[in-house]
C-alpha cells in the first residue's frame, strides 16, 4: 500500500524512542512470535482519551528528543524528501484557471437561468449559482473518494495506522489517488479566488479563506511527501458535509420562489439540516481525529521513526479541527435559532435590516407591527405562508 496525505515535522536526524516498525498488513501477521511479542499493536481507531494521552506524550516524547530541529534541518529535510516537478505544478495552475472558467460557464448558462425560471427571489438568486456550483463539484469529489476508500484494495478507513505501512520518501502515488489530488488540489486553489472574488462575503469567510491555504497547504505538502494516503482519508471525512450543507441551502432558497411558499422544499432543508448537523459531529469532530490524527501523531513514528516534517503537518490537521469546531458553534447556534424560529436560514449571512428592528428603534409605530402580526394570523387561516413580512401561496 502507499501513503495518504498528511502530517509530520522535522524530526529527521535526531534519536527517537525504539518503536517497532511495522510492516505491510498483509505481513505483519505472519513474523514468528517472539518478534510479533515485542511489537507495538496500534488501535485502528481509539477513544479520545487514548487519543489525548498518547498524541501528548508522543509528541512531548519526539519534541524533547528533536535536538537537531531547527531552520537548517528543515531546509535539508525538504530539498530530501520533498517530490514534485514543475509540470504537475503547471498542471495544478491550469486546472484552477480551468475550474473557476468551467464555473462561469456554468453560472452564466444554467445556474442563473435556472434562478430566473425558478422566479427565485433577488437575494436568494444572487447566491443560488454558488451553492449549485458547490453541490456539483463536492458530490463528484466524495463519490470518487468514497470509491477510493470502499472499492478498491485500500484498507485506510477501517485500518488507519496503515496509511504510513510501507513509507518510503520518494515513492510513486497510484495514479487513481494521483487524480484525486489533482482534482482536490486545483479546486482549492480556485476557492481561495472564489472565496475573494465570487462567492458572497459571510461572517465565516475570512476563516474559510484560512481553511483553503490550509488545506491547499496540506495537499500539496502531503503530495510532496508522499503522505498522500492520508488525504484521501481527511478528504472523504470532510466533503460530504460540504454536499449537505450546499443541498440544504438550495433548498431554503427554492422553498420560497414564485411568490409561493413550497412545502416539499422545507421539507427537505429541514432534513438535510439534521443530517448536516449530525455527520458534521460524526465525520469531522469524532472520525477525523480518531481515525485521523491518532493515525498521523501516534501510528506515524511506530511505522516511521524519523518521518519527515511530523510537527509541521500535525500543526496543519490540528488547525483543521479547530476551525471544524469553531464551525460547530455556528451549527449549534443553527440548531436553536431552527427550535426557536422554526425555520432554516444560514446564520453565516449578514441580515438585512428588518421591520422588526425598525419598530424597536421606533421608527415604525406600534400599529403597523400589529397590523403585520394581523396578517400573519390571517394568512394562516387562509392557506397561506407569510416568510419575512410577505404573504405567500402554499404549495407542496
Amino acid at each position: 500500500m502507499e501513503g495518504f496525505v498528511v502530517t509530520r515535522v522535522c524530526l529527521v536526524g535526531r534519536d527517537y524512542p525504539h518503536y517497532k516498525t511495522k510492516k505491510s498488513r498483509h505481513t505483519r501477521h505472519t513474523v514468528d512470535d517472539s518478534t510479533s511479542a515485542g511489537a507495538v499493536e496500534m488501535d485502528p481507531m481509539p477513544g479520545y482519551v487514548d487519543l489525548i494521552t498518547k498524541a501528548s506524550t508522543v509528541m512531548y516524547g519526539a519534541l524533547r528528543d528533536c535536538s537537531a530541529c531547527g531552520l537548517e534541518l528543515s531546509k535539508r529535510t525538504l530539498l530530501d524528501n520533498a517530490y514534485i516537478t514543475w509540470n504537475e505544478i503547471f498542471l495544478f495552475c491550469f486546472c484552477a484557471f480551468l475550474w473557476t472558467q468551467i464555473r462561469q460557464g456554468l453560472t452564466e448558462c444554467l445556474f442563473k437561468p435556472l434562478a430566473e425560471r425558478c422566479k427565485l427571489q433577488n437575494k436568494d438568486a444572487a447566491k443560488m449559482p454558488e451553492s449549485a456550483w458547490k453541490l456539483v463539484f463536492y458530490t463528484m469529489s466524495w463519490s470518487y473518494s468514497t470509491y477510493l476508500l470502499f472499492f478498491t484494495s485500500y484498507t485506510f478507513f477501517y485500518d488507519p495506522p496503515s496509511v504510513f505501512y510501507d513509507w518510503k520518501s520518494g515513492m510513486s502515488v497510484p495514479t487513481d489517488i494521483a487524480i484525486a489530488y489533482l482534482i482536490q488540489g486545483s479546486f482549492y486553489g480556485h476557492s481561495i479566488y472564489a472565496t475573494v472574488y465570487m462567492d458572497a462575503w459571510r461572517k465565516d469567510s475570512a476563516v474559510m479563506v484560512v481553511h483553503h491555504v490550509i488545506t491547499l497547504a496540506l495537499i500539496s505538502f502531503s503530495y510532496a511527501f508522499r503522505y498522500h494516503n492520508v488525504g484521501v482519508l481527511v478528504l472523504f471525512l470532510h466533503d460530504i458535509n460540504d454536499i449537505q450543507l450546499e443541498f440544504t441551502k438550495l433548498n431554503v432558497y427554492l422553498k420560497s420562489r414564485g411568490g409561493s411558499y413550497y412545502l416539499l422544499n422545507d421539507i427537505l432543508s429541514n432534513m438535510g439540516s439534521v443530517s448536516f448537523s449530525i455527520t458534521w459531529f460524526w465525520f469531522r469532530l469524532y472520525w477525523f481525529p480518531l481515525k485521523v490524527l491518532y493515525a498521523t501523531c501516534v501510528s506515524s513514528l511506530q511505522s516511521v521513526p524519523h518521518i519527515p516534517f511530523y510537527f509541521f503537518f500535525n500543526a496543519l490537521l490540528l488547525a483543521l479541527l479547530l476551525m471544524n469546531i469553531y464551525w460547530f458553534l455556528f451549527i449549534v447556534v443553527f440548531v436553536v435559532k431552527v427550535l426557536k424560529m422554526k425555520e432554516v436560514n444560514d446564520v453565516r449571512e449578514y441580515e438585512e435590516v428588518e421591520g422588526v428592528k425598525a419598530a424597536a428603534a421606533g421608527l415604525v409605530p406600534a400599529h403597523q407591527a400589529n397590523d403585520s402580526d394581523h396578517q400573519h394570523d390571517h394568512s394562516a387561516v387562509h392557506g397561506k405562508h407569510v416568510q419575512n413580512g410577505v404573504s405567500k401561496d402554499k404549495h407542496l
